[in-house]
């Protein structure tokens, strides 16, 4: 298994540095690279965004850095998936549908139940996974919600694609309760993946807000 650190912060109006440190099997290893960013306001929720293709981790990792560094962990998943599972819901049938497809739920719905999260929480330092998958989340996010938060950095999390797929499938053999974790939706997930998000990633990385991890080394019975 591997822990990501988050970000440390020093007090205000001031240039902190800011660690990111590896730990595999729950010890500290040796790499630990440090960044330098201007301090960032503290009205405003701090936000970091996990990225990475199915399986990767992401929400393992997010427990992880939540455990150490008290962020508050949000997967758009799993908020999409509780929505989805509450009766008579008016997005129920329309995450549904693009859940089942592989595709992505209309960023009007996502954003919405991102926000409404977020108000829940006393901690304001949130790790949101799964998002933002494609254009269309970016500019829906930044419509509706840059001006109320800062954006820390963006956590990618590289995995290869045949770890990936083993791991969903175990998963799914498990009984992870997910309807997307078979073959068939897989491969429509990594295609949207591949096609939707790594550019979004690119986009990020382009402005330096990019922070590469390995995903693979994990322990995938705990992904």
């Amino acid at each position: 298994m591997v822990v990501f650190a988050a970000f440390f912060r020093l007090p205000s109006n001031v240039t902190r540095q800011i660690c990111l440190k590896h730990l595999i099997s729950s010890r500290l290893h040796a790499n630990v690279f440090t960044h330098t960013l201007t301090h960032m306001s503290t009205t405003k929720p701090n936000v970091v965004f996990v990225l990475g293709p199915p399986g990767s981790g992401k929400g393992t990792q997010c427990n992880n850095i939540v455990k150490q560094f008290g962020y508050t962990h949000l997967s758009a998943g799993d908020l999409l998936r509780e929505e989805q599972s509450i009766p008579n819901s008016q997005y129920g049938d329309v995450i549904e549908h693009h859940v089942r497809n592989g595709t992505i739920v209309p960023v009007e719905i996502t954003c919405s139940l991102i926000e409404k999260a977020m108000e829940r929480h006393a901690v304001k330092k949130f790790l949101i996974d799964g998002f933002p998958r494609n254009q269309n989340n970016l500019d829906g996010w930044n419509a509706q919600m840059s001006d109320k938060v800062n954006l820390e950095f963006v956590l990618f999390i590289e995995c290869p694609e045949e770890i990936c797929v083993e791991r969903c499938l175990n998963r799914g053999k498990k009984g992870s309760g997910r309807s997307d974790d078979n073959m068939e939706s897989l491969k429509k997930r990594f295609r949207t993946y591949t096609n939707d998000t790594m550019p979004i990633i690119e986009y990020y990385d382009k402005l330096g807000l990019v922070k590469k991890v390995d995903g693979s080394v994990s322990n995938p019975e705990k992904v």
